[in-house]
C-alpha cells in the first residue's frame, strides 16, 4: 500500500514519465549535448482544482494543513496538463514546479526553446543546466565497518560523542521528559546517503522512503556521497553509548537533489521539486544542508542583491513552507572565511530556520556565513555545535566533520523534537518559540544571529498555552 501511495504521488507531483528522458539503455547521457531549460507558464488553465483536496495532497499532508488552519492556494493546483502536453510535443518534460509554476524540459536542439516561447502561454526560459563536455565517473560503494571500535564509545554517558552538542541547547532535557522524535517525519534533502542502506546503525533508523530528483544518469542514492549519511546520522542515530541523534524516534524521507557531478541552477529545481514532494507526502519538518551561490557558468552566480528570500529561485520556494506547515531548518552556508561570506539561498528564505555552526567552546565558527539578508532580516536565524560535530559517514563510523551542514541537523532534530512537544504551534510560531528561546535574542546580530537556542526552555516557557 505505501508503495501504490508512494507512486500515486510521484506521478502527481513530480511528473515525471516513461518518454522523458534522452537515455540509451545503459544509462548514459546521449552523445549529442544536452541542455536542460526552465519553461515559466502564465496560469494553471485545466489544471486540477481545488475542490478535491485529497486529489492533490495526501492524508497525512491534508491533517498537517487543516491542524494549522491552512487553506490550499493556487500554488498546490498542479501545472496545466493541457500546457505540459503541447510543451511535450516539442520536448520531453522532465519534471517542474507546481509552487512556482514553471516545466523543466531538455533537449538537444535548442532551437526548440525559440518555439516553446512563442507559445502563447509561456512567459519565459531560461537555460539551468549543460551537459559538460566531460562527465564525472559515477562513484562506488564504499566499503563499511559494521561494528564499533573501543575508541567510539563513551562508558560513562548514553549519548556517547553526541552529548555536548546535544546537551548545550538543553536536548537532553527534553529526551528524558519522552520527546525524542516519535510521530514526527523529516525529509533530508541532500546529494546522496553513502551506505544508509546497508550500515547496521543507519538501518535501525526509521526511513520511510526515498527518492531521486535529478535527471538520469541517476546513481544509487545509497551509493552517491556521504553527505547526506552524516545529516541523517546527526538526527537519527540511537546507538547507546556511542552516538545518540537529536530525534532518535523521528521517521524519515531521503530525497535527492544535489548533481554532484556540476554546479548549476537546475539543481535549485530539483530542490523545489523535493520540497514539494516532501510537503505532498505529509513531513512536518525539513532539513537541507546544501546552498547555492556559485555556479558553473559565473554569469549565473547569485549576487548580493538577491539575498531576499524571493529572487532565487530554490529561495522563492523555500518561503512558502511554513505557510503550508512545514518548518525548514537549513544550512547558514560555510563562506564565512572566503570572499562570498554571506549565506547562501535558500538560507535566505522568510520563514525558515538558518543555522550558523559554533565550536565546541561555543564560539562562531569562522566559516560559518553570516547575514544579514538583503533586505535586513536577521541572519543567521540560530547556532549549533558544527565545528565539529560527531556524526557518522559511510563508512559506518563516527567520526569529526566541520560544517553548518551538520549544525543545521543537529537543531533541526530538536525542532522536531520540540514540535512533538508543543504540537498545537503552527510552523510559524515554532519558528518563533525557536528564536525566541535562543540566548541572543534580545541583541541579534549578522554572525551569532538570535544565538544558541535552548529546547528545554522552549518546552517549559510555553506549556501553559
Amino acid at each position: 500500500m505505501k508503495r501504490n501511495i508512494f507512486m500515486a504521488l510521484l506521478m502527481a507531483f513530480t511528473m515525471q514519465t516513461a518518454n522523458a528522458q534522452e537515455n540509451t539503455d545503459n544509462g548514459t547521457l546521449p552523445a549529442e549535448k544536452a541542455y536542460i531549460y526552465r519553461i515559466y507558464l502564465n496560469d494553471k488553465d485545466g489544471a486540477e482544482g481545488l475542490s478535491k483536496p485529497e486529489r492533490l495532497l495526501s492524508k497525512k499532508a491534508l491533517e498537517r494543513r487543516q491542524k494549522q488552519m491552512l487553506s490550499l492556494d493556487e500554488t498546490d493546483r498542479p501545472v496545466s496538463p493541457k500546457y505540459v502536453k503541447k510543451i511535450k510535443k516539442l520536448a520531453p518534460v522532465i519534471g517542474g514546479s507546481r509552487w512556482l509554476n514553471t516545466v523543466l524540459v531538455r533537449v538537444t536542439d535548442t532551437t526548440v526553446i525559440d518555439r516553446i516561447s512563442n507559445l502563447k502561454f509561456v512567459t519565459g526560459t531560461r537555460r539551468v543546466w549543460t551537459q559538460p563536455d566531460e562527465e564525472a565517473p559515477l562513484r562506488e560503494r564504499k566499503k563499511y565497518a559494521t561494528t564499533f571500535t573501543a575508541n567510539d564509545s563513551v562508558a560513562d554517558n548514553p549519548y556517547g560523542k553526541g552529548f555536548r552538542q546535544i546537551s548545550v541547547m538543553g536536548g537532553d532535557s527534553l529526551h528524558a521528559e519522552g520527546f525524542r522524535g516519535q510521530g514526527m517525519t523529516i525529509a533530508i534533502i541532500d546529494g546522496g546517503f553513502c551506505n544508509a542502506d546497508v550500515i547496521p546503525s543507519i538501518k535501525k533508523i526509521n526511513i520511510i522512503g526515498t527518492h531521486d530528483f535529478v535527471c538520469e544518469p541517476k546513481p544509487d542514492i545509497y551509493i552517491d556521497t556521504s553527505h547526506g549519511t552524516g545529516v541523517l546520522s546527526c538526527m537519527g542515530l540511537n546507538e547507546p553509548n556511542v552516538f545518540i541523534g537529536t530525534a532518535p524516534e523521528a521517521s524519515f524521507w531521503l530525497l535527492r537533489s544535489e548533481d554532484g557531478r556540476t554546479e548549476q541552477e537546475v539543481e535549485e529545481d530539483y530542490w523545489v521539486m523535493a520540497a514539494e514532494f516532501a510537503d505532498s507526502v505529509g513531513v512536518d519538518v525539513i532539513n537541507t544542508s546544501l546552498g547555492y551561490n556559485n555556479f558553473d557558468d559565473k554569469a549565473t552566480s547569485h549576487k548580493y542583491r538577491e539575498l531576499d528570500g524571493h529572487t532565487a529561485f530554490i529561495s522563492r520556494a523555500a518561503s512558502m513552507l511554513a505557510d503550508k506547515g512545514v518548518v525548514l531548518v537549513c544550512s547558514a552556508g560555510n563562506s564565512g572565511d572566503e570572499p562570498w561570506k554571506k549565506i547562501t539561498p535558500p538560507g535566505d528564505a522568510d520563514n525558515v530556520l538558518t543555522v550558523g555552526a559554533l565550536n565546541r567552546q561555543l564560539v562562531n565558527a569562522n566559516f560559518s556565513s553570516i547575514g544579514p539578508s538583503q533586505d535586513g532580516r536577521v541572519k543567521p536565524d540560530i547556532m549549533a555545535i558544527g565545528n565539529p560535530s560527531y556524526l557518522m559517514y559511510g563508512e559506518g563510523e563516527i567520526i569529526r566533520a566541520n560544517g553548518t551542514s551538520f549544525s543545521s541537523p543537529t537543531a533541526c532534530g530538536m525542532v522536531a523534537c520540540l514540535w512533538q512537544a508543543l504540537p498545537y504551534l503552527t510552523a510559524r510560531e515554532l519558528i518563533d518559540v525557536v528564536r525566541r528561546c535562543s540566548d541572543n535574542y534580545e541583541h541579534p546580530d549578522n554572525i551569532y544571529g538570535y544565538g544558541l537556542p535552548n529546547f528545554w526552555h522552549a518546552y517549559t516557557k510555553n506549556l501553559t498555552r
